[in-house]
């Protein structure tokens, strides 16, 4: 019985020491903002745009909610989490006003090569070069955490565009993906997924392959509550479709709604033992948009100047607190794979990314 009794209290420890393995390591929460420009990040709603009668058709609503008398006042209006909270509490780059740069390393400057460098720390402007659902030949930084021992089943994409299955290569990276129109699965779903399983079929997209964000966003949020996956990528994509659309309202509406959604998702990681205290959000976009003509804020691509400009948002525990970052530095997209790597140290071959990483954490 002495022995017994010893063997289950060992057994009992190492359980224990597993468990508060699990909870210190650290997470990830990785987001994109589809085709969000870097001016309104930094600067609010675009004065050019924002009374344009072509682009906007009640002004009077819109300016009342974004309009404000300086370009810190209006970022603010349009994404207060953005800066009043996260921005303390990180570091914020690409400000090009301050000279302060983030660019897209792919020449191609539309979704599936970018996120392809978000996710793969380099471009691929051979083999990337459509938005066809075709699966993606390079190796994500979510197959390579799923394919080690450390984050193993605890890595999850969530996204609004029906193309990420492909983009992950879900089939081989063994990545669960929930995008597009699909449904939350499995035995044990809360009430919340099951109502929103019903409520997706009920509330018609204003586009085939997207769905709305909320949807994603609650789905997302419902799965960390559930499952608590370590290395979580959300995926939003109103910005980009509502400006395609040449409805300006609708995207800074939208911007300002995924500037709530990642507050929510803050707000969670802090208040549940699994993730307080050792989660890191970043924040990002897969391509810029227009400005010169101004017409061509509603595109991208690689004829389209200024699209290759983009911005990225680091916070949360242990990252040192940079704010607004207004060194005249350059960074690139293919750097954000590598420092989430760094970040939860996984073991790669240095060569299969090109971005070195950024250094965001505290020593």
């Amino acid at each position: 019985m002495r022995n017994s009794g010893t063997f289950i209290v060992i057994l009992f420890l190492n359980l224990l020491y597993a468990a508060a393995q699990t909870v210190n390591t650290p997470k990830v929460i990785l987001i994109t903002l589809d085709g969000m420009r870097w001016q309104e990040v930094f600067t609010g709603a675009d004065s050019q745009l924002i009374s344009n009668k072509t682009y906007v058709k009640d002004h009077s609503e819109l300016l009342n909610d974004f309009w404000r008398k300086t370009p810190t006042e209006c970022r603010k209006a349009l994404m207060p989490f953005f800066w009043n909270e996260a921005v303390k509490m990180g570091q914020m780059y690409g400000n090009r006003k301050l000279g302060n740069t983030v660019d897209l390393t792919n020449t191609r400057w539309f979704s599936y090569p970018g996120y392809n460098e978000i996710l793969s720390g380099k471009a691929d402007d051979e083999r990337i070069d459509s938005n066809d659902k075709v699966n993606n030949p390079n190796t994500t930084l979510l197959e390579i955490a799923n394919n080690s021992p450390k984050y193993h089943g605890k890595v999850a994409v969530f996204g609004s565009w029906d193309v990420f299955p492909f983009i992950v290569n879900e089939k081989r990276s063994g990545v669960p993906v929930n995008a597009g129109f699909r449904k939350a699965k499995g035995s044990d779903l809360t009430e919340t997924e099951n109502f929103l399983n019903e409520l997706q079929d009920q509330i018609p997209s204003p586009w085939g392959s997207v769905r709305l964000d909320a949807f994603t966003y609650h789905y997302a949020l419902e799965y960390m509550k559930r499952e608590h996956p370590e290395l979580l990528y959300i995926a939003f994509g109103e910005t980009d479709d509502f400006a395609h659309d040449g409805d300006y309202a609708a995207y800074l509406k939208s911007a300002h709604s995924a500037d709530a959604f990642i507050k929510g998702l803050w707000e969670f990681t802090q208040q549940d033992p699994f993730y307080k205290g050792n989660t890191i959000f970043i924040v990002t976009t897969d391509h810029g948009r227009g400005t010169r003509p101004l017409k061509t804020w509603r595109d991208h691509g690689s004829t389209v100047e200024d699209s290759g400009q983009v911005w990225l948002l680091v916070f949360g525990n242990n990252v040192k607190i940079l704010g607004e970052v207004n060194s005249k530095e350059s960074y690139r997209t293919n750097q954000i794979a590598p420092t989430i790597v760094e970040i939860l140290q996984l073991k790669i071959d240095p060569k299969i990314m090109e971005g070195r990483p950024i250094h965001v954490i505290s020593q």
